[in-house]
């Protein structure tokens, strides 16, 4: 169904319902029976498979059933002239396909399915519907899955994988060991999606550009500079800022390369579309028609735009103000107090100890920051769903950021001296790290076979006669035990890739903030980072369920953090440098200090200069956006001409026209 064999039949979706020991009498409906009949009227093959406890619904669809669900989505999709137009079935062929050769992505698929499931409404009268002896009104105009669904007797819908391509990108890239940062991009994004995709690749580049900071941090610390090293170490700070901002430079370019190689669509989402006055802008269709289902005229309009707008930056404002407070009210001290304990304390048994309960309370902090933010952001104009999780984002890394770098600051401020914050940084970055890769995959794993040891015990609690072995026959039963890529402050906005993007941004603020101090970071982190690309495939093709897709082409707010932690950086290192400097601390402005300062503010600039010199897309990308841009107002204009020659504008408006004897006609 996807890529070259789209007429094979892939079974994509799984509908998970209880199994049913009992048959329905013949009086009634049974409402799995209605559920899988309903599944094949719109178009969709379904396969029904017995688990241990639970019934499997596997759905595909023909490549014609998605592009009439496309259709009536009014999915945009790019055609061989270079315009986004409305899909259409019977112009297939104007469209252009995916780099596998598929014509809609996995993005756009699920969310044809997504329409095709919930399209199981009632078109009859109202219907009395049987499960297990309970009865269920099926309400007419009612979808019968999200019935269901309240019901409790569809207990989820989830992707299933593709056996083929899973066990294929198993090979070439999780198990792959030949090259480590190398990875097959577009059969990531034809498998996962755009934003896991976007991931890999960030994360890919990441790495790459690592080796070049690593191997200088390496011969830093492997070679004795002596009275050098005053010397050296600026010029290890000014190449590593250096190093920073190039990379995401040329990030932004290799992101907006990898959109035009996908024809990723940026125009209004189908799907979470942008919002005017609480509306969805796709139901707002010319300014006339807006003018007139609001009611009011232009200036009233205008005003009424200007009051959502405004507002709406208010609420943000005012929901930012709230984290921010909270962190420095309630978190701040928390976090000095125990770093100040932690220095004063002798014994390394009341150290283990305080840690431990150090590390259960900052837990406890940031369950109750994503609740509160999640609660907060719902009173916010988000216009979309993406939007939403940059907000959480924004306001969930304030807390990790006070929680991971305040005790460094505290020791370099109080002890200024390299080594300790060296011992500080080492436990920090290496033992969390490890820890967090180790729990990170294990975890998975211990869900999969505590859920695997429970279906087995029920089981043999309802077969008490039983004495053979049971196993577990289907593959979608395993997959259905298996954890979801979920994040852990917030399943409703965010997936796993919070957690993902959090333990790079972390790792990337310790290194660059304290590179003058600890230079060897880098080196750990590349080969941390190698091992992570491996790790989090393994994650994502064996121990979890395949992620529902997101469509986001960029990093989202991740990039804004890892640019605020660069401006972060110049200013740490710079004060680094000058506790070097300044030992016996005079704070005199020697001719060292004032080089500092100096190189401070220079680094600042060239931060912000080098977005300038360098586009933030290559140049083919600009032309082919700027080709295609003319191509769609020359035929803007061919198709307003045609209209007003017809005496039809695209609005609908009928114009009056001169006949050829000088009196109006209107057609």
């Amino acid at each position: 169904m996807t890529g070259v064999g789209e007429d094979q039949i892939v079974y994509e979706i799984a509908v998970v319902v209880p199994k049913r020991n009992v048959k329905e009498d013949n009086d009634g409906f049974d409402c799995v029976e209605v559920l899988v009949n309903e599944f094949r009227n719109v178009g969709l093959v379904v396969e029904r498979v017995l688990g241990l406890s639970d019934e499997f619904i596997k759905l595909a669809a023909p490549l014609e059933t998605l592009g009439t669900a496309a259709a009536k989505l009014q999915m945009k999709k790019p055609t061989h002239i270079g315009i986004d137009l409305q899909f259409g079935w019977e112009d297939v062929e104007a469209f252009v396909r995916q780099p596998d050769g598929s014509l809609f992505s996995w993005c756009e698929r699920f969310q044809c399915y997504r329409h095709l499931i919930n399209e199981t409404v009632n078109k009859n009268p109202d219907l009395t519907l049987k499960f297990d002896h309970k009865e269920i009104r099926w309400e007419a105009g009612e979808s019968l899955l999200q019935r269901l669904e309240l019901e409790g007797i569809v207990k989820q819908v989830f992707p299933i994988h593709d056996e083929t391509k899973r066990k294929k990108l198993l090979w070439s890239w999780a198990l792959n060991c030949s090259d480590f940062t190398t990875q097959p991009i577009d059969e990531i994004y034809a498998y996962f999606g755009t934003k896991i995709a976007v991931y890999f690749a960030f994360l890919g580049m990441y790495t790459r550009w690592m080796i070049f900071p690593a191997a200088f941090g390496l011969i830093l610390q492997l070679v004795d500079f002596g009275s050098l090293k005053l010397l050296v170490l600026p010029i290890f700070f000014i190449s590593t800022i250096l190093w920073a901002v190039l990379f995401f430079q040329f990030w932004k370019r290799k992101n907006a390369a990898l959109s035009a190689r996908w024809h990723l669509n940026f125009s209004v989402s189908t799907s979470q579309g942008y919002k005017v006055l609480g509306r969805e802008w796709s139901s707002l269709h010319t300014p006339m028609e807006l003018t007139k289902n609001l009611g009011i005229d232009k200036t009233k309009e205008k005003e009424a735009f200007q009051r959502y707008e405004w507002f709406g930056y208010l609420k943000r404002f005012r929901n930012d103000a709230i984290v921010i407070l909270s962190i420095i009210c309630l978190q701040l001290p928390f976090e000095l107090a125990y770093a100040h304990l932690y220095e004063v304390i002798e014994s390394d048994i009341v150290k283990f100890g305080l840690t431990a309960v150090y590390l259960l309370a900052i837990q406890c902090f940031t369950q109750i920051g994503g609740k509160m933010s999640i609660k907060l952001i719902k009173y916010e104009n988000n216009e979309n769903t993406e939007y939403r999780a940059d907000s959480l984002v924004y306001k969930v890394f304030g807390l990790y950021f006070m929680q991971s770098y305040i005790g460094v600051f505290y020791h370099a401020l109080l002890h200024r001296n390299f080594m300790t914050l060296r011992q500080v940084l080492t436990q920090r970055l290496m033992l969390s790290e490890v820890l967090e890769n180790l729990w990170e995959n294990s975890l998975p794993y211990l869900k999969y076979s505590y859920k695997k040891y429970r279906a087995v015990r029920n089981k043999k609690k309802r077969e008490k006669g039983s004495t053979g072995k049971i196993q577990f026959t289907s593959r979608v039963e395993k997959e259905y035990l298996k954890p979801t890529y979920s994040a852990s402050i917030s399943e409703e906005l965010e997936d796993g890739l919070f957690d993902d993007f959090l333990e790079l941004a972390l790792q990337f603020g310790m290194i660059m903030m304290f590179a003058c101090a600890f230079p060897l970071a880098f080196a750990f982190s590349a080969l941390n980072n190698m091992a992570e690309i491996k790790t989090d495939a393994v994650k994502l093709l064996a121990m979890l369920k395949r992620p529902v897709p997101r469509a986001a082409a960029t990093i989202g707010a991740w990039l804004n953090i890892f640019q605020f932690l660069i401006l972060m950086s110049i200013c740490t290192n710079s004060a680094l440098l000058v506790w070097l400097y300044d030992q016996e601390g005079k704070w005199k402005i020697e001719p060292g200090l004032a080089a500092i300062l100096v190189m401070e503010h220079v680094l600042l600039l060239i931060k912000f200069g080098f977005s300038r010199f360098l586009p933030e897309e290559p140049a083919w990308v600009r032309a082919n956006r700027m080709k295609n841009a003319t191509q769609a107002q020359d035929m803007c204009t061919k198709q307003l001409l045609r209209s007003i020659s017809g005496g039809e504008t695209a609005s609908g408006v009928l114009i009056p026209r001169k006949k050829p004897d000088g009196t109006d006609k209107t057609d």
